[in-house]
């Protein structure tokens, strides 16, 4: 007689494998690791390294060591002028806005002496590089604009590019305010780029390039700023000079704690053509003008 062996007693079901899922989106299945921690990580969070994938946070953690690329004098590295293109665009809108409005917004933003002093209109002494005579003029300044500002954007960077070419504008108008007659209205952003004509000059001087052509440039808009009639002096003079010493200050900047001394002759240049400005104020209102 036969019997039947005994059958094998039931084996315990293997739980199903779990899917891992991105550290930072839970909702993602994943089976990339990173190469650094090994925290799974989805398509968007991958990073690509020297082998394999990282994580965000460990990329950014790896780069605190390394040293970030500075332009040429010390800014940040500038891929694109958007400094010079929004100047650009300020520019034109502004003259439309005094196109289609007549002399108002003309009237209301130009720099004239007596304005700042009389009415205590400071902003003015700004203002009056954003708007511009006739089509000629705004062609030509933007023209001038859009030739050299990215050059000198990215060799010094967007927030030393800024400062430049506002403060050479106001370098302008404050000259404008010593000897100019109180009543004359200036318009025109020809004072910011005498100032960025003489950057040019500088930073050609201190990277050794030829300046022939710039220096060439600069002496020929000075003959027609004093041989046609109509044209301000007071603010090309005024922003060349103040382009020249503020581009030296920023360009011949020592090479430790570049940035501070930077910032310091950002800092006095603002302070001195304030004092300045407070100086004429207060002699146009006490009768010395």
């Amino acid at each position: 007689m036969t019997s039947q062996p005994p059958s094998p007693p039931p084996q315990p079901e293997q739980p199903e494998q779990a899917v891992p899922t991105c550290y930072r989106h839970p909702g993602k299945e994943t089976w990339v690791r990173c190469q650094r921690c090994e925290r799974p990580i989805c398509p968007d969070c991958m990073r690509d390294a020297a082998v394999g994938f990282q994580c965000p946070e460990c990329v950014a953690e790896g780069n605190k060591g390394l040293r970030q690329a500075r332009s040429t004098f010390g800014g940040n590295v500038v891929r694109t002028p958007i400094v010079t293109y929004a100047l650009l665009v300020i520019n034109v809108l502004v003259f439309g806005a005094q196109y289609l409005t007549g002399n108002q917004v003309t009237a209301e933003l130009a720099m004239w002496p007596g304005g700042v002093a009389v009415h205590d209109q400071y902003y003015r002494l700004i203002t009056g590089a954003f708007v511009h005579n006739d089509i000629f003029h705004i062609l030509f300044n933007s023209w001038a604009l859009y030739v050299v500002g990215p050059y000198l954007e990215r060799a010094f960077g967007h927030v030393r590019f800024s400062a430049l070419y506002l403060i050479g504008a106001l370098g302008g108008s404050v000259l404008g305010l010593w000897l100019d007659p109180l009543m004359q209205p200036t318009v025109g952003a020809s004072g910011a780029i005498f100032g960025l004509f003489a950057a040019v000059f500088v930073v050609g001087r201190k990277l050794d390039l030829d300046v022939r052509g710039i220096a060439v440039l600069i002496v020929i808009n000075l003959a027609i700023t004093f041989i046609v009639p109509g044209i301000s002096w007071t603010g090309h003079i005024g922003g060349l000079i103040t382009g020249a010493l503020l581009s030296g200050a920023l360009a011949y900047a020592p090479r430790n704690n570049r940035t501070l001394w930077q910032v310091l002759a950002i800092a006095g240049a603002l302070a001195v053509l304030a004092v300045l400005v407070m100086v004429r104020v207060s002699a146009i209102l006490s009768g010395a003008a």
